[in-house]
């Protein structure tokens, strides 16, 4: 039952491969974008660390200026480069360990290849892992589908970016809740 609940200490948002040559062939890219940069200002506020991989950003370029432009001056950030399909590289599980957070938020992109193999392995390790659906994607729907199912056979909980949001909230009418209800609105 625990990793239904979220809890801004144990958590940290992962984005994978959110990147130039990436999004214009993504279904629902736009959403992708979009959600991401709500869950990076809920991250942000709540200082919550975030990690981010780039998929071979030579080939694939850079990752989205939308998103990069969110992430500028955030100390509470960490870029890694990968060549694997999983974002659990050697650099970034270290990163993971070190901060001691046992909660994954994940976003990004292809939802059924780097996304699916990322949760796979997160989980294997033991961490607790929340996709929100509406901030990954694939190029096609039956692949988006697919990967989600697939998370979800594994034991990661599929939720979405305003039940994340409000999750870690816990009530409102704080400064917090002001400041972050108006990104979903």
């Amino acid at each position: 039952m625990d990793k239904y609940y979220l809890n801004k200490d144990e958590a940290l948002l992962l984005i994978i491969d959110i990147q130039e040559r990436l999004v214009p062939v993504i279904n629902k890219a736009d959403q992708v974008v979009k959600n991401t940069n709500v869950l990076i200002a809920m991250a942000i506020q709540m200082d919550i660390p975030i990690l981010l991989t780039e998929q071979y950003p030579k080939g694939l370029g850079s990752t989205m200026q939308e998103i990069s432009d969110n992430l500028e001056g955030c100390s509470n950030y960490n870029k890694f480069e990968k060549n694997t399909f999983t974002g659990c590289t050697k650099e970034l599980t270290s990163t993971l360990k070190d901060l001691g957070r046992n909660k994954v938020i994940l976003t990004g992109m292809e939802t059924h290849v780097c996304v699916y193999q990322t949760a796979r392995d997160l989980m294997k390790a033991g961490y607790q892992v929340i996709v929100a659906n509406d901030g990954v994607s694939s190029r096609t729907v039956d692949n988006y589908k697919n990967g989600l199912d697939l998370m979800k056979d594994l034991g990661a909980v599929i939720s979405n970016t305003e039940t994340i949001l409000f999750d870690l909230l816990k009530e409102s009418g704080t400064p917090q809740f002001r400041t972050l209800s108006k990104l979903i609105k």
